[in-house]
């Protein structure tokens, strides 16, 4: 599964593709006599594995678009100007209205609340306006083909495969991100096999056109990956003078109780909730942006995408969809993306003053901010592993 930046890299367009050559399309099609065989062994039908092999080859953008790595970091102010927007609201509240009755049905049936349903869509595709213009079927063989993560791949390709195999959709209409991901809920070949759902009784799980079949894949995805509609997904929070950055970690959970006695408030300064649940404090932009406690079905959300950012937009945007305010924490007047290449220096310098990051590679993983923390903590300095450029220059000396 992948957001809509997957799907805006994608649109719904119609790719012109570059031709492959010839010794790489020999090499190709004896890899694809492989899958074929392999297919007819998973009981396959030779018809299906005809109308979805037969002249296919390896789409070049596709492998362009998977080494491509992004030049700046996105920050988290960045990232919700570019998916919370009010335009967005505003139309996520009037869809969230126009199927009042089926959003409810489905929230009966599987115990997701509406509104984030309507997130999620809002956030995969834009409501629907951007699927995804590459054939499924080519993406995924030509990564499958491709040695990065041709494990992966090929059961994807055999998902997908599937998929048609069944009859829910043609090889022809079966369009989606360069990566394989599908339909407005963006789902990936394994995730469609997995949890698709026929919402509206006609025999197929049509996720591209269908929005009862749409909300109800969605809606079971997330019930059996944990969802809980009793609660939220989280909330903005106020932080006390002095709090203990440690513990602002999604690792560490706490009662709401246990966080109310810390000094944690909501961000309007008020008691938070009493309820029986636990939940983590996050600071996605460091110790100067805003605080989160977030719940359980947050951990839902990171199971759809494993980004944090993503898991905040989706929160935000549910609350904003049902008239809830904006963030109350304010933004910083200067706040500035790192490059690609600062973020390499600064692994390198961490690693050379013994703060291990791993091989630098321009990307801010668990490991970077492990060691940002560490560093933090060595030098007197907030440990809220956050690199910024005031932490690099530190680091250089300036």
């Amino acid at each position: 599964m992948r957001n809509l930046l997957l799907a805006v890299t994608a649109m719904a367009t119609v790719w012109t593709f570059p031709s492959v050559a010839p010794a790489q399309t020999t090499e190709f099609q004896a890899w694809l006599d492989g899958v074929r065989s392999e297919g007819l062994a998973k009981g396959l039908k030779p018809g299906t594995l005809d109308s979805a092999l037969n002249g296919l080859q390896p789409i070049e953008r596709v492998l362009e678009l998977d080494r491509r790595q992004p030049e700046f970091t996105r920050t988290f102010w960045g990232y919700l100007d570019s998916f919370v927007t009010e335009d967005r609201i505003r139309r996520g509240r009037d869809l969230l209205g126009r199927h009042a009755a089926l959003l409810d049905q489905v929230a009966k049936t599987y115990g997701v609340q509406p509104r984030f349903l309507v997130a999620f869509w809002g956030m995969e595709t834009n409501f629907g306006d951007y699927t995804g213009g590459f054939p499924v079927i080519g993406a995924v063989a030509t990564l499958a083909h491709d040695e990065r993560r041709s494990d992966f791949f090929r059961a994807e390709l055999f998902h997908a495969l599937q998929i048609v195999d069944e009859g829910h959709i043609a090889v022809a209409d079966m369009k989606g991100s360069w990566a394989g991901a599908m339909g407005q809920p963006q789902f990936m070949p394994s995730t469609f096999t997995g949890y698709a759902t026929d919402g509206n009784g006609d025999g197929r799980k049509d996720i591209w056109t269908t929005l009862p079949d749409v909300f109800a894949s969605a809606a079971n995805y997330l019930s059996k990956i944990g969802w809980d509609d009793t609660e939220t997904w989280g909330r903005e929070v106020r932080l006390p003078a002095g709090f203990d950055l440690e513990t602002a970690d999604l690792s560490v959970h706490k009662h709401i109780s246990e966080w109310q006695a810390l000094g944690v408030r909501r961000a309007n300064g008020a008691d938070l909730p009493v309820a029986d649940i636990e939940g983590s404090i996050i600071l996605p932009a460091g110790v100067k942006g805003p605080a989160f406690l977030v719940y359980g079905n947050f951990d839902a959300i990171m199971t759809w995408n494993r980004s944090v950012y993503y898991a905040l937009a989706v929160g935000y945007l549910s609350d904003r969809l049902i008239g809830q305010g904006a963030l109350v924490a304010s933004r910083p007047a200067d706040e500035k993306p790192l490059h690609r290449d600062d973020i390499i220096d600064l692994q390198q310098r961490l690693n050379t003053a013994g703060f291990d990051t791993g091989k630098p590679d321009g990307m801010i993983g668990p490991a970077t901010r492990g060691a940002v923390k560490a560093y933090q903590k060595a030098n007197g300095l907030p440990p809220d592993g956050y690199p910024t450029h005031e932490l690099l220059q530190s680091l250089r000396g300036g």
